[in-house]
């Protein structure tokens, strides 16, 4: 079947069985019998087709010996079709394609431009409006396939590290550009979208004729029998609700609403959570790696250890830092046994041998758990605890956001007319600016970067040497080089 496939695509249709076997090639290891016998198998199935090979009779033998040519049946074309496509989706790398984005906002510019003319071209308008709905639809699909294939990527129980490492920091990278990149598009192309949302209407209509007047005549007979081939309004009517739905998933794709937020926010804040899921995995990584230990190569060193104490004092000294074992006076305490060591404390460091017995109740003995007399402990009411880390929460989470209100304004201005800065908003600064300069490469050149949940933009193009800023705060003066500065809220300004 590949090779019925391979030969169409060379716009070979049919094929003889010695030609079948020369496009195998010497790796094959049928014979002609097989291969006879396996394309009769296939016109039965009836994935081939086979008529009657007349064009080399040369004889009356040759005409009744049974001589055929094959070619792909449509049965046999669409299921060779549906295996290639099942192949290509399994085999799938998704992307997440920043210049898909500018594409489209490319092409929605070229569709604003359109919709001001009196007369607009159907075919240019045909093909922008074709070309928008392709690179929409990769745009979406391979997200999509990225963010799975994302996921799959985390699972740890076989991976080398470094090799792990390495990837990662490539994959932070990009989804740090992504996102960015869609962060400064998508306010563009929502407001391409918005301005098209009346005009649009008159174009859709002018691609959806374009299109019915382009269809296969069909013959429909209408209500009085009469046979028509001009094409129905219910066709019309089908081709223009499709364009249509086509533009509503694109307008949802990135304009949302309280109620459902526009998937490039949602792609946005999953790029976002998968740089978060990139970072804990590498500390799970490393716990994993920390964690490994080889006991028996332990217990020698130790015995070695051991055999190098030179007495038993420092013997039990490196017992104690070993294993940790202290006195099991724990076991079982409760009031009354608290009560008599408060009177009688006995000291850790006291032998067994010389502190006063400890009562163990039958039951630990016996069964090895230990249940206290009198009736079951009430579970505890922790809702004072946890009111009191949801107010400590809200609060820290009302300074940062003043602390990036006040900082994060959009505006371009330098350190040295920050001028002072309060407690929270100077722990934020620090940081930022922290992130800002451990990104440069070059201390003398512009430096652009985002935060890394990609919500800050900071940009920072150095001044003079000589020029020297301070900044007055609760934990003194803070001085140094001067910076022109702009520090922008990117989903304020989404």
């Amino acid at each position: 079947m590949q090779a019925f496939t391979e030969a169409k695509a060379h716009f070979i249709v049919h094929l003889r069985p010695e030609e079948i076997i020369e496009r195998l090639g010497v790796g094959h290891h049928c014979s002609p019998d097989e291969i006879s016998a396996a394309l009769e198998q296939l016109v039965a199935w009836g994935n081939l087709l086979a008529q009657p090979d007349t064009g080399r009779v040369t004889t009356v033998e040759d005409f009744y010996r049974a001589r055929h040519l094959y070619q792909l049946s449509r049965q046999g074309e669409a299921a060779e079709a549906a295996l290639a496509v099942f192949d290509e989706w399994l085999g799938r790398r998704g992307a997440l394609q920043a210049v898909a984005l500018r594409d489209i906002r490319d092409t929605l510019v070229a569709i604003e431009q359109i919709c001001h003319e009196e007369t607009p071209d159907a075919g240019r308008v045909h093909a922008l409006l074709r070309d928008l709905s392709q690179v929409f639809k990769d745009l979406a699909d391979n997200a999509q396939a990225f963010m799975a294939g994302l996921g799959r990527a985390l699972d740890l129980r076989s991976i080398d590290r470094n090799a792990f490492l390495a990837y990662k920091e490539k994959v932070i990278d990009y989804l740090k550009r992504f996102v960015g990149d869609l962060a400064v598009l998508s306010p563009d192309i929502a407001q391409l979208i918005r301005k098209l949302n009346d005009p649009i209407e008159k174009l859709l209509i002018l691609v959806a004729t374009r299109e019915v007047e382009d269809l296969a005549p069909d013959m429909v007979l209408d209500a009085t029998l009469n046979a028509t081939t001009e094409p129905s309004p219910l066709q019309l009517a089908e081709t223009l609700q499709h364009w249509r739905d086509h533009w509503l998933g694109l307008q949802a794709w990135f304009i949302g609403n309280p109620s459902h937020p526009s998937q490039a926010s949602v792609l946005q804040s999953s790029a976002r959570h998968a740089i978060l899921l990139l970072l804990e995995a590498v500390v799970r990584l490393n716990e994993k790696r920390l964690g490994r230990s080889d006991r028996s190569a332990d217990f020698r060193t130790l015995a070695g250890w051991f055999m190098q104490c030179d007495d038993d004092g420092e013997a039990h000294r490196l017992w104690r830092a070993a294993f940790g074992l202290t006195a099991a006076r724990h076991l079982s305490i409760d009031e009354e046994t608290l009560a008599t060591r408060k009177q009688t404390p006995v000291a850790n460091q006291r032998s067994w041998w010389d502190a006063p017995p400890l009562t163990i109740n039958p039951r630990l003995r016996a069964t090895g758990s230990y249940a206290r007399r009198g009736a079951t402990a009430q579970i505890r009411d922790r809702r004072k605890e946890k009111a009191q880390l949801a107010e400590q929460i809200a609060c820290e989470s009302e300074e940062t956001r003043l602390a990036r209100h006040h900082l994060a304004t959009g505006e371009t201005t330098t350190l040295s007319a920050i001028g002072e800065l309060d407690e929270n908003s100077f722990r934020y600064f620090l940081q930022l600016l922290g992130e800002a300069l451990a990104s440069a490469e070059n201390t003398e050149a512009t430096i652009l970067t985002t935060t890394g949940d990609g919500a800050i933009e900071i940009e920072m193009k150095p001044l003079d040497t000589n020029q020297r800023a301070q900044i007055h705060t609760p934990f003194g003066i803070f001085s140094g080089r001067d910076y022109q500065i702009r520090i922008t809220d990117l989903e304020t300004h989404t």
